[in-house]
């Protein structure tokens, strides 16, 4: 027990004596130093006992007086600079070999702050001349090489014992609960290892351990010593001097008598801190009294702050390896389940998989009533029940318990197979789990001691008394299993959430699926009969208004059928190049020409050259068409207004797309939502995924659009900002004409079709299928310009990029990655398609590349 207490005869003889202890209170230090409590302005308020017997000056020659009076100046010059470094409530600074006195000797000084007063400590100079930044800096050196946490506890263990020269150090660790285990020791030839040794709780109670958080360093000089009164005791407040931070400090005298039981004769502590938490101590012990030198001492507490640190990141890099490896295999689960869901229902499956990512020995699961086994389990009846007590106690969260009994007494019956487990629920309500079980660890644990401390009236009043016995003793801890960490349960957590989105995702999507088609049905049904009218309408205007501004006949015949053209090639274009990726520049184009013709400058067109799959294009083109319409008949067309229409791709790679039109007519919002108005609101996010807004502004209609990533196929280099409408570029037969072309692709159907489009651009092609194949062809043909797959089965085409750069030669990579591929900074400017591509695409990408300045 650490500093558990009997400051007075009025506690209850029970277990919670020693955590009620004021030991931060106890109003006395150890007789190897004195202490002097000092108000904000300096006089002197509370004073040691023995303080005569070091400076010459007793309490009453002290209190009330300033300690200017006192000190010699450089001393006081000294410590009021000292104090400014002072920083945070629980900092501590030390000074060495300082003449408290004029003509006396020097003094050790620890400073620090107990509220308003400041808190001087002194002991004789030691002289010593150790230096502990360099001592501390060999010390981490050697122990930085450590390899496992074994040999990293047990390293630091002899590095503090060879510093401090105690007989025993112990690297003690506390459990949850707060028993500890000695799990890493270095001591002196001939004594007892205590070495696997468990400690209750008791032993050091809870306001030891909140103490041990703020006074990282402790030191216990001489068990046998008398320990001297801090006068006066309390303040005119009747408040005692607050001596947590007090290297002095006195000891209880339990903790006294419980250290004299052990045979120890002085003690010293490091607290171990990880992430703000107490993790452990290095518990020192020496058969005899021991004071190490405040040099030593300070490099000791030095060190056990350097060693915190460092079992810190050793720690969190073993957790983040595990972690890493975990979500590997979540990932695999994951993908297999969310392909196959019937995979869920496999226990057997499900637990080689889980049992990867979190070590079980048994696994069950249980959807819609129907349990599944694999692995050490419980068998069905025993399964229901727990089931049923997860529905009460889990709250749809992950839950864990290394002791089932305790929870369901008629657990203890299957302890052999399931003690503990971890559940992990997988469905909306607190029904469908997968249940990680571990069976009962029969273990030997060695207490120092028993546990149950008997009540006796010892030389400290009706108190618990320390045990008399250290003598170890087993006890079989059964019913229990080995606890999940929380790093496992972190795990189940990710797992957790990832499976009940796939459930949800499979569940809902037969329902779901039927219901899009029926919508779907139902649209393309009324589209069609509403294309026909429109059409039908369209056509009507464009002989209306050609009709108007002909001069012949052969003119109106001639400006008639270009207008018809143009409104056909609208529709032509999502059949066009055997369904591959278009340009949004020419839906737009195409369908402005239609409806404006001389006059498509009123709609100007501003954002990259975006290419977008078949099926994003169909549902864009439908929804310019009717905002086309719209603005014809009753917007900014309508009159002598523009429209403006401007696009992006954002971060994410998503296409963003705004339509302003100004210079019309005021705009009213509808009346009457017709079915124009719900596919231009409706298509894109019930087709795309994406966003649609439309606003009725006086001014002109603004509309805003987003669509998602995985519709947009590539961005290519060239531009298409304008200021009018022109008409589609076309692609030149002979691009490549004259010219040598390395095609590195390492899928046969693939290379054939590339190299039929690039000899359609009069190009002469040399195929190759591996790095190997390509750098021959490169060493045997002059190559004018390349187009490299990137990912050539186990390997890529870097190499060959690499090589094709050191000769000047230019080349594009195509790629089936999409968006996912990552090109390495040396290659963020080549240009990049995306697979499947035509001729008209691959053409367009390779004109840049071969003429960069056209």
């Amino acid at each position: 027990m650490a500093d558990g207490g009997a400051n007075g005869p009025d506690y209850a003889v029970d277990l919670s004596n020693c955590d009620r202890e004021p030991i931060h209170v106890l109003g006395k230090v150890q007789p190897f130093g004195f202490l002097i409590a000092l108000t904000a302005d300096w006089l002197v308020a509370r004073v040691s006992a023995n303080s005569a017997d070091f400076i010459g000056l007793s309490p009453d020659d002290m209190l009330g007086r300033p300690i200017s009076d006192m000190l010699a100046s450089d001393a006081i010059h000294a410590l009021r600079n000292r104090i400014t470094l002072l920083r945070g409530p629980d900092s501590v600074e030390r000074l060495f070999s300082v003449p408290l006195i004029e003509g006396g000797p020097a003094f050790d000084v620890a400073v620090h702050f107990s509220g308003p007063m400041v808190v001087v400590e002194a002991e004789p100079a030691s002289h010593d001349e150790m230096e502990a930044s360099s001592t501390v800096r060999s010390m981490v050196s050697r122990l930085a090489q450590a390899e496992g946490m074994s040999a990293f506890l047990r390293d630091g263990a002899r590095q503090v014992r060879a510093l401090t020269g105690f007989d025993r150090v112990m690297v003690y660790r506390f459990a949850d609960g707060g028993d500890g285990e000695v799990v890493a020791e270095a001591l002196r030839p001939g004594i007892e290892s205590f070495f696997g040794l468990h400690y209750p709780a008791s032993d050091i109670p809870a306001q030891a351990r909140a103490l041990y958080l703020r006074n990282i360093f402790r030191i216990i000089a001489d068990v046998q010593s008398e320990p001297v009164p801090v006068v006066p005791a309390i303040d005119p407040t009747g408040a005692a001097l607050d001596m947590s931070l007090c290297l002095t400090r006195a000891v209880s005298p339990i903790h006294i008598e419980y250290l004299r039981n052990m045979g120890v004769g002085a003690s010293l502590s490091i607290s171990i801190i990880v992430d703000g938490k107490l993790w452990g101590l290095f518990a020192c012990h020496h058969y005899a009294a021991r004071l190490p030198t405040f040099a030593q001492r300070s490099a000791a507490e030095l060190f056990g702050q350097i060693f915190s640190m460092m079992l810190e990141s050793r720690e969190r890099a073993e957790t983040a390896a595990y972690e890493g490896k975990a979500r590997q295999v979540a990932d695999r689960l994951l993908s297999a389940v969310a392909q196959d869901h019937d995979l869920l229902s496999n226990a057997r499956w499900l637990g080689d998989i889980v049992i990867d990512t979190i070590p079980a020995d048994g696994v069950a699961v249980y959807i819609d009533g129907q349990m599944t086994f694999s692995g050490l389990t419980p068998d069905e009846p025993a399964f229901a029940a727990i089931v049923s007590m997860l529905n009460r106690v889990a709250a749809s969260q992950v839950f864990t318990t290394d002791n089932l009994s305790r929870l369901l007494p008629d657990a203890a019956a299957h302890a052999d197979r399931a003690a503990g487990l971890l559940a992990i629920p997988i469905s909306r309500r607190p029904r469908d789990y997968v249940v990680l079980f571990r069976a009962e660890q029969l273990r030997s644990v060695r207490w120092a001691g028993k546990q149950d401390k008997h009540i006796e009236y010892g030389p400290n009043g009706p108190r618990l008394t320390p045990r008399k016995s250290f003598e170890e003793w087993s006890e079989l801890v059964k019913g229990t299993a080995l606890p999940f960490t929380p790093a496992e349960l972190r795990v189940a957590e990710a797992l957790r959430t990832a499976l009940l989105e796939v459930i949800l995702r499979l569940s809902d999507s037969a329902d779901a699926e039927r219901q899009r088609a029926h919508e779907k049905q139902e649209l393309l049904i009324a589209e069609l009969n509403h294309r026909v009218r429109n059409i039908l309408s369209l056509i009507r205007g464009l002989i209306s208004q050609t009709r108007d501004s002909a001069q012949s006949v052969d003119q109106f015949i001639g400006t008639l059928e270009s207008r018809v053209h143009a409104l056909a090639r609208a529709h032509d274009q999502i059949t066009a190049d055997r369904w591959s990726p278009a340009r949004l520049i020419d839906l737009i184009e195409v369908e402005a020409g239609a409806y404006l013709g001389e006059r498509s400058d009123r709609v100007r067109l501003s954002g990259p050259n975006v290419m977008l799959t078949p099926a994003c294009f169909t549902v864009l083109a439908l929804v310019i068409h009717e905002m086309l319409t719209n603005a014809a008949k009753y917007g900014a067309l309508s009159d002598h207004g523009t429209v403006a229409i401007d696009w992006r791709v954002d971060q994410d790679g998503s296409l963003l797309i705004d339509w302003t039109e100004s210079g019309g007519p005021p705009v009213v919002a509808p009346t009457r939502r017709g079915f124009g108005s719900t596919v231009i609101e409706r298509s894109i996010p019930y087709d795309l995924g994406g966003h649609a807004e439309i606003t009725y502004r006086l001014a002109g209609i603004e509309a805003h659009f987003c669509i998602p990533s995985r519709h947009v196929v590539s961005v290519l280099s060239d531009s298409a900002d304008r200021e009018r409408a022109r008409p589609a570029a076309v692609v030149t037969p002979g691009l490549l004409l004259g010219r040598n072309v390395l095609l590195v692709e390492d899928n046969m159907i693939i290379a054939m079709d590339g190299e039929d489009a690039l000899r359609d651009l009069g190009a002469d092609v040399f195929t190759a299928a591996s790095i190997g194949r390509a750098r021959e062809a490169i060493a045997l043909n002059s190559v004018d310009v390349a187009v490299l797959d990137f990912n050539l089965g186990h390997e890529n085409s870097l190499p060959v990029a690499d090589l094709l750069a050191e000769r000047g030669i230019p080349f594009l990579f195509a790629t089936g990655y999409g968006d996912g591929l990552e090109l390495p900074p040396r290659f963020q400017h080549v240009t990049l398609v995306k697979k499947p591509y035509s001729g008209a695409t691959l053409a367009q990408a390779l004109e840049p590349v071969i003429n960069p300045g056209a």
